[in-house]
């Protein structure tokens, strides 16, 4: 009993101990997950801690059930509507990108490290693939808004190109231990096998659960175990038919995300936490099993491997992958940057070392290091990265808070909190026609809270700056309500002028008008456009907020995309100050 206690007693510790140091390691710019990793080594055998924990087989179980854990919540998380945009490029990521990397990174491995060639093909394919934990975590906390088809690209490849990684590993390993015995056929029926039995269970699983999580009436905190079981269930089942357990618990959870319902939010809510515990849980644990001396003895060349991975080999892949895909120069520097490592390596090193293969102490020591650089220098300047290569998009004014209130089986109230701004719009004014003026009579004002207290609502009430209002209002209403309520009397629009541009013109607005109105040079064809259409032919493929294309010394920007993916705001930047156009 003593034993378990002291287990127990050692888990929370590290835990806790991590949470709190989670304040530095944001205030350093460092990403969390290496304070993670640093901590269980700080707590292993050459640490503090001395802790002597060469348990591999556990800790393949650990990470397995962790990657799973954070790819539900990954899936839970994306936007079907992103597909349009990045699943093609993604895609292509997924497989041909893992593959190209690991080829360039292989010749150099081979000659770094003078072993056989599949050795080093090994361990190029270990370290070949980016990493969901990594991706999803400081993407999502790096404090920057990154347009949504660099993001989106990033994400869904992180989540997918797991399969390929296994298979390049897989085969290598066989390679080495029984050559010649399976042919290039096989290998390819294999990785079809992960791609169509992983995409199939993930979909038809995710499909299920959906139904259920709508169908079912449960206490809030047990929908959330509902879809973790249900996930854990199709990842596992799908790994013991020959599939691709990772693919299909990410397909699963994008499937239950994009059917929302009554337990979306309670499942979301507990996801944020337990995903958080998988990522400390699992780097605390791969931390615990490394031994630092080792690591270090092997630090040149393991260095010399890191920037070679990103700053040679991953951007010839991304450059490859995108050569036609229509993305700018600016956004594939800025995806082949952020090609960030972390658990996925080391887990996929591990197998090698349970296989017995030759050197695989080598491999894993050294997957470990690349993992450290990788979040050590990629994942601390993952927003200064995107500020200098120009893929940010400025933020939304949007809700202080939202609540999704279900009053029916497919009906919702969108209850959303505002804080009154310094000089905003909606300073001074009486609650209930200042929202109407603003959002029509489809809304309502809730409640008004003024020093934690309700403020009696009537004719004679009035909102004062530092209130909070809750409105009951379409969700397509809340960036406008924002705004209204946002300090100053400039619009968000205003504000963010050097980037949208000084005027808004509607999408349907005809290009021809514009170019009456301005003076531009049009080409063939594009004056009886309506100005989206204009937009997309010039640009040549989908539109996300931030796409811009010049006409002569002026610049339209995509401001504002409705919930269907089609471009509803335009701005416009002129060269030099001109009167307000209406349009």
């Amino acid at each position: 009993m003593s034993f378990i206690n002291g287990v127990l007693l050692l888990g929370g510790v590290l835990l806790f101990v991590s949470v709190l140091a989670s304040t530095l390691t944001a205030r350093l710019g460092l990403p969390l997950l290496l304070l993670f990793l640093v901590v269980g080594m700080l707590a292993g055998e050459e640490g503090v801690g001395g802790i002597v924990f060469h348990d591999f087989s556990t800790t393949m179980l650990v990470a397995q059930l962790a990657l799973a854990v954070i790819l539900l919540d990954g899936g839970l998380r994306t936007r079907a509507s992103t597909l349009r945009v990045a699943f093609k490029p993604a895609a292509t990521l997924a497989t041909l990108g893992v593959v190209a990397t690991a080829l360039v990174l292989g010749v150099f491995a081979t000659w770094l490290f003078g072993v056989d060639w599949r050795i080093g093909l090994l361990l190029a394919a270990i370290v070949g693939s980016t990493d969901a934990a990594a991706v999803f975590s400081l993407l999502r906390n790096s404090g920057v808004r990154l347009n949504d088809r660099v993001k989106s690209t990033l994400e869904i490849e992180s989540g997918a190109n797991d399969p390929m990684a296994i298979l390049m590993v897989t085969v290598m390993v066989q390679m080495i231990m029984n050559p010649g015995e399976r042919d290039g056929w096989a290998y390819g029926v294999m990785l079809l096998q992960q791609l169509a039995f992983g995409a199939l269970t993930g979909l038809l699983g995710g499909w299920i659960l959906a139904a259920l999580l709508a169908r079912l009436r449960l206490a809030e905190g047990l929908y959330a175990l509902l879809i973790v079981s249900g996930g854990l269930m199709v990842f596992a089942a799908t790994n013991m038919i020959g599939g691709s357990g990772f693919l299909a618990i990410y397909l699963a959870g994008l499937m239950i995300g994009n059917r929302r319902c009554h337990a979306t939010e309670h499942v979301l809510r507990v996801m944020d936490g337990l995903a958080w515990l998988s990522q400390a849980g699992m780097f605390l644990a791969l931390g615990l099993l490394v031994t630092p001396s080792h690591v270090f003895d092997h630090a040149p060349r393991a260095l010399a491997m890191a920037f070679f991975l990103m700053l040679v080999a991953r951007p010839a892949a991304v450059w490859l992958c995108l050569l036609k895909q229509r993305f700018a120069p600016n956004e594939v520097a800025y995806i082949s940057w952020v090609g960030l490592r972390g658990a996925v390596p080391i887990v996929l090193a591990i197998y090698p070392l349970m296989m017995g293969v030759p050197h695989s102490l080598l491999l894993f020591e050294v997957a470990f290091a690349v993992v450290i650089v990788s979040l050590l220098v990629q994942g601390s300047t993952v927003p200064v990265a995107a500020r200098l290569l120009k893929v940010v998009v400025p933020p939304r004014n949007e809700p202080v808070d939202r609540v999704e209130v279900w009053v029916g089986r497919n009906e919702t109230l969108d209850l959303m909190e505002y804080r009154v701004g310094h000089l905003s719009r909606a300073e001074g004014m009486q609650p209930d026609s200042f929202v109407e003026r603003e959002a029509g009579p489809e809304a309502r004002c809730a409640a008004v809270l003024r020093h934690g207290k309700a403020v009696p609502l009537n004719r004679a009430t009035r909102m004062r700056e530092g209130d909070a209002v809750w409105l009951i209002a379409p969700d397509e209403m809340a960036e406008r309500l924002a705004e209204a309520f946002a300090p100053g009397r400039e619009n968000e629009l205003s504000a963010n002028a050097g980037f949208f541009g000084e005027f808004t013109v509607a999408a349907d607005c005809p290009a021809g008008d514009l170019a009456t109105a301005y003076g531009l040079a049009l080409e063939d064809g594009e004056a009886a456009l309506p100005l989206a259409s204009l937009l997309i032919r010039r640009l040549g493929r989908h539109a996300v907020e931030g796409d811009r294309v010049s006409i002569g010394a002026f610049e339209l920007t995509v401001r504002h995309l409705n919930s269907r993916g089609e471009i509803d705001k335009i701005g416009l930047k002129c060269p030099t100050a001109l009167p307000m156009l209406r349009l």
